[in-house]
Parts: C-alpha cells; structure tokens; sequence
C-alpha cells in the first residue's frame, strides 16, 4: 500500500538509529545499508495503521534481518580469503551513531566490532542493544521473542565475551593525532627500536585483503616481529609504487572512535589502520586494504576537510 508523507518522515526519522544498530550487529556498512532497505521495504507494504509503536515494529524487523545476515555470514567468512576484519568508519560517519557515553563509543570501535565476532547472532544482538542503544531488557526482550530473564544472561555472557579482549584506552582527537603522528614518525624512521618502545610487549597486527589485496594472512605477534612487519611495509621500492599505483599519501584521522591513518591515492582510499591503544602503548593494528570495504570510507574522504598528508609512502 502507498506511504502517506507522515509514514514516509516516520522511517526517515528512524534511519540513523537502524543504521547505526545494523552496522555494530554487521561490521559492514553497505550490508547495514542493505538491511535498512529490506525493512523500509517491509514497512512500504504493512498495515501501519495497526502498528502501535512504529520504532519498536522497525527495530524488530531490522533485527531479525541483521540475525539472518549473521547466520549466513558465518558460513561465508568460512571461505573468505585471509583475515575477516570490519568496514571502518571515519570521523563523523553517522552511521557510528551515538556516541555519548564511554560504552558507546566502544561499541562500535574496531578493536570491540572484531571481538563481536566470537559472540553468537543471539548474543550479538542483546550486547549492542543494550550496550550501545541503552534497551531495557523487556524490550529486547519482546524484539527476540525470549524473556526478559533470558536477555539478560544473554547479555552477561555477550559482555563477559568481549571484555576479555585486551583493555583499551579511550583519546581524545587531538591525543588521537599525535598518537598517529609519533606512529608514523617511528615506522617511516628507518629504525626498528623506536617503533618497539611505542607497542606493547603482546602487540598484534592484522590485515584484511579479502583475496584482492596482498595482506598477510597471519596474525603478527609480539612488539618486535611487529615492529619489523611495519619497517618492511613502509620501506619505498619499485615494487610497491607498481602494486598501489602510485605513491599515496598518508593522513592522520579517528576511525571506528579511535587513532587510525588512512593512506589515499588520488583521491581514493586504499588502506585504513586503526590503532587499538592500551595503558603501556600501542596493543594493535588492523588494516583493512580491501577495496570493497574502502568504498564508503572513499566516499566520506572527498566530503571532508583532511588537511595535509603527514606522509608520502613509497
């Protein structure tokens, strides 16, 4: 049936918080997009009339696509090419959503996006619900068809889950900048010990190439085998300007609510890190070069302001 103007403003009004709760519960914004669209879809042919509470009747359906989506994305990360990692989000994405509380904005860091994926769909679903959106648990409750008692274990096992990643600090924009520009200093210096002093002692860092991509398909473990792993990826040659197609250009920004550098080339991103900072340093680096994840970051890189490059590699 045809959506008066009232209806039509009704879901428009909703859609930054379905895209925000679809992209934790995904890691994937043009999937989050997807699932927006299939329950717009879903509310073009219902009875609206009949439907009490319209954010309560969205959020139920956007769920349970997200749950689908879940489900099937598991098997297809079974076959996926190298390391899995999420689709970053720069600096004032909305689709990162709220952000005014500590846990919100770690609920939707890189670090916290690839924790989730040990957590069952279920699991998922009630940590970002009440993790990030605040949902009491008789709501989420009524959204999974469980009760109330139920969510809430759910939600202390989900918790417990991610908590045992390692601790994170959270930084300021402009801490943020100058953890990036040291970082950057020390990888492109020449040397490998100022790049150990800035890592922790269990540092990790982590690619994602989806097959496309070079990227190592192994985790790099411990400050120095780190340290070294960067020093090769940032040492110039032939070899590399012929595989990036140039020389990119290096900035410092926040990805995902943290310190990441994003390198561009003509106008197009080809590479996110974000930066996972503990107490003593720098515990982690995940780098997604997969093209087909770098699209929307391209797209939000030609909209903003970025100042100059801090770097030029290669």
């Amino acid at each position: 049936m045809a959506l008066t103007m009232n209806d039509m403003d009704r879901f428009k009004a909703s859609m930054p918080r379905l895209e925000a709760i679809a992209y934790r519960l995904l890691g994937s914004a043009s999937d989050a997009e997807d699932a927006v669209q299939d329950t717009f879809l879903r509310w073009q042919s219902a009875d609206i009339d009949r439907i009490e509470v319209p954010e309560a009747w969205l959020t139920k359906v956007l769920t349970n696509l997200c749950l689908n989506q879940l489900t099937s994305a598991r098997t297809r990360r079974e076959t996926y090419v190298g390391q899995w990692l999420p689709e970053p989000l720069l600096a004032g994405d909305p689709m990162l959503g709220p952000a005014d509380t500590a846990e919100q904005r770690e609920s939707v860091s890189y670090a916290v996006l690839a924790l989730m994926e040990r957590l069952a769909p279920n699991e998922r679903v009630v940590y970002v619900l009440r993790e990030a959106f605040g949902y009491p648990h008789r709501r989420i409750a009524e959204i999974l068809d469980i009760t109330e008692s139920a969510s809430q274990q759910i939600f202390h096992r989900a918790k417990k889950h991610v908590a045992e990643g390692k601790a994170r600090t959270e930084v300021d924009e402009a801490a943020a900048r100058r953890i990036v520009e040291e970082f950057l200093a020390a990888a492109t210096g020449g040397r490998t010990e100022p790049l150990v002093r800035l890592l922790t002692d269990d540092a990790v860092a982590i690619g994602d190439g989806g097959g496309k991509i070079p990227a190592r398909a192994r985790t790099v473990e411990g400050a120095l085998a780190v340290a070294k792993f960067l020093r090769g990826l940032f040492k110039p040659g032939p070899a590399k300007r012929a595989l990036t197609g140039g020389s990119p250009e290096v900035f410092a920004t926040t990805a995902n609510n943290a310190p990441a550098f994003v390198a561009v080339l003509d106008g197009r991103v080809i590479a996110v890190v974000c930066m996972e900072i503990g107490a003593d340093g720098v515990s982690g680096l995940r780098s997604q070069v997969n093209p087909d994840k770098l699209e929307r970051a391209t797209r939000r890189w030609a909209a903003s302001d970025h100042g100059e490059p801090l770097h030029v590699l290669f």
